[in-house]
């Protein structure tokens, strides 16, 4: 088995055996919880953390990174070719306010990735390399109900030993649909940041300080334990040429390129029908 199906798995089990069960005021649904729940893998060695145990939509996550990165936050521009997974998160004139690639490139009137592609050329060995997307100013701590507010809220790029490791932290996952989504999602941009600083690929740390399984995907998570994905080789993505810029211009043909490469060495299980995102 895949070394991310393995560590999906034990968090799954974790959380369904010792999750402590609660009704969400926002939602109206049970959820079983962790509170402060981790995990560290090696990229290089572990391979893609492309999620095995049931068949997830490659072209999503691949697109929706390429569409943060060019700092839109209008899904016509790009995205919803691709997907409509923003949709429900728009206002009337069709933004997402909280787009994560807008927060980091164009919202704090700074371009923070671009910064901190500046700041590790020129210092490599920088710990100061931390990426915001959470708005103190508006997100959070308030009762009006917002559509969205930022689930992985920052990010810290480090370079130690000459590869570039990224840790995530994110505030709550949903971890039957958010949580593989977005681990394969950031790890791409860790792929594509390294490669643009000609640096290897090392270390994606995920912290999440409320990890869920809502109450509808109680028997899914339970189907997904009991699976095996011994067929799944390791995943290796070859990242084609100049990603970063070519992410930066909205390049159709780098979706088709990345989806294709991972395509061609995914061998999952059937996806698991009728799971419905919690709003």
């Amino acid at each position: 088995m895949a070394v991310f199906d393995s560590i999906y798995q034990q968090l799954l089990s974790t959380i369904l055996t010792r999750g402590i069960v609660e009704k969400s005021e926002r939602t109206g649904h049970e959820t079983k919880a962790i509170p402060g729940m981790h995990f560290s893998m090696d990229i290089e060695k572990d391979g893609f953390p492309l999620l095995a145990l049931r068949k997830i939509p490659i072209r999503v996550f691949v697109a929706e990174q390429i569409w943060f990165l060019a700092g839109s936050r209008k899904p016509e521009d790009f995205l919803r070719e691709y997907t409509k997974i923003w949709d429900d998160f728009t206002n009337p004139g069709d933004v997402v306010t909280v787009a994560y690639g807008y927060r980091w490139r164009k919202h704090f009137g700074r371009d923070q990735i671009q910064l901190l592609l500046d700041l590790l050329t020129k210092e490599p060995s920088s710990r100061h390399g931390v990426i915001v997307t959470w708005d103190p100013s508006a997100d959070g701590l308030s009762l009006f109900k917002k559509k969205n507010v930022p689930c992985p809220y920052t990010f810290t790029v480090n370079i130690i030993g000459g590869k570039l490791h990224l840790h995530n932290i994110v505030r709550s996952n949903d971890m039957i649909l958010g949580f593989p989504h977005d681990v394969a999602g950031f790890v791409l941009l860790q792929q594509m940041l390294a490669q643009k600083l000609g640096v290897g690929v090392g270390v994606y740390s995920h912290s999440i300080s409320n990890a869920h399984i809502y109450d509808i995907h109680y028997e899914a998570a339970e189907e997904i334990i009991t699976r095996t994905a011994d067929s799944q080789k390791k995943v290796t993505l070859h990242l084609p040429e100049k990603a970063f810029d070519r992410a930066e211009k909205k390049d159709p043909t780098l979706v088709n390129s990345i989806v294709e490469n991972l395509t061609a060495q995914y061998q999952p299980h059937d996806p698991i029908k009728g799971l419905k995102i919690v709003l």
